[in-house]
């Protein structure tokens, strides 16, 4: 009875620590435990242009949270390592930043719980490293051979910047999955156009499909995949609108409404480094 009984009794333990806490990944746990992220991933990562086999390949996720992609490569074999800041005043925050700003992301976040808490119940091997993609550096790092860059640029000051970084590190493929404004998008299917937010939160700005291409060019990419539209769904966690007529009467509210019944656009590139 007693061997019986552990099983349910670490089931229950984790499953209040799913509960008393904020997910932005969905993640399957085991036992049933399928934690309430903000969005889920599950349904588009068949569609993504990632290998079915890294067995061997030495993987990079940047801007890990609460891991869904790095357990996702080490499930197909990868050595994985994440990296994250787990100090939020370390991010890239604008000058307008207000404390009730930061508080909320900051307990929403935490210090990178919620990575830990899957990290033990998957019992994964992948190795979570403090550390800013703007201070990626092959000489600390290594190289890698499989690269995740995931929705992370519209936080980042200085996104090309960010992905030179990403290049030093980078001696195979880099894919990224990252959020765009979709209304820039269908307007300008030509031209590179950009949002720019920096209203005091960690959101500095969102390219339309164009100008992600060209940003990632410009940091010396050279491309392998042109960006196509993907929709991330809401996951059981996410806050949806309340009141639907006062969400339209605002740009950030009609995202926000959009993303609760549609998806959260986003677009997905696969690129190499350029000669």
């Amino acid at each position: 009875m007693a061997a019986s009984s552990t099983p349910d009794a670490s089931a229950s333990s984790l499953r209040e620590e799913v509960a008393a806490r904020d997910w932005y990944h969905t993640l399957e746990l085991g036992d049933g435990i399928v934690t309430p992220g903000w969005f889920d991933t599950r349904p588009i990562t068949p569609k993504l242009p990632m290998p079915a086999g890294l067995q061997g390949k030495r993987c990079l996720d940047i801007g890990t949270y609460d891991g869904y992609w790095a357990f996702e490569m080490e499930r197909r074999g990868g050595e994985v390592t994440a990296i994250d800041i787990l100090d939020d005043t370390r991010w890239d925050w604008p000058a307008n930043a207000s404390d009730a700003h930061r508080e909320a992301i900051e307990q929403r976040k935490g210090r990178g719980d919620g990575f830990l808490i899957a990290s033990r119940a998957l019992d994964s091997a992948v190795r979570r490293v403090d550390c800013s993609i703007y201070d990626l550096d092959p000489a600390v790092h290594g190289r890698f051979d499989f690269v995740f860059l995931g929705s992370l640029l519209l936080h980042l000051r200085d996104p090309v910047l960010a992905l030179q970084r990403v290049r030093a590190v980078t001696r195979g493929q880099l894919l990224v999955l990252d959020a765009i404004a979709l209304g820039l998008t269908l307007l300008g299917p030509r031209s590179p156009w950009l949002a720019f937010y920096g209203d005091g939160r960690p959101y500095w700005s969102k390219p339309n499909r164009v100008a992600l291409l060209r940003m990632a060019q410009a940091a010396g990419w050279r491309v392998a995949l042109r960006p196509r539209l993907v929709l991330i769904p809401p996951g059981a966690g996410f806050h949806h609108p309340e009141r639907l007529w006062q969400a339209c009467r605002s740009a950030r509210g009609r995202e926000a409404l959009f993303g609760s019944r549609i998806g959260d656009p986003h677009a997905v590139l696969l690129v190499e480094p350029a000669e």
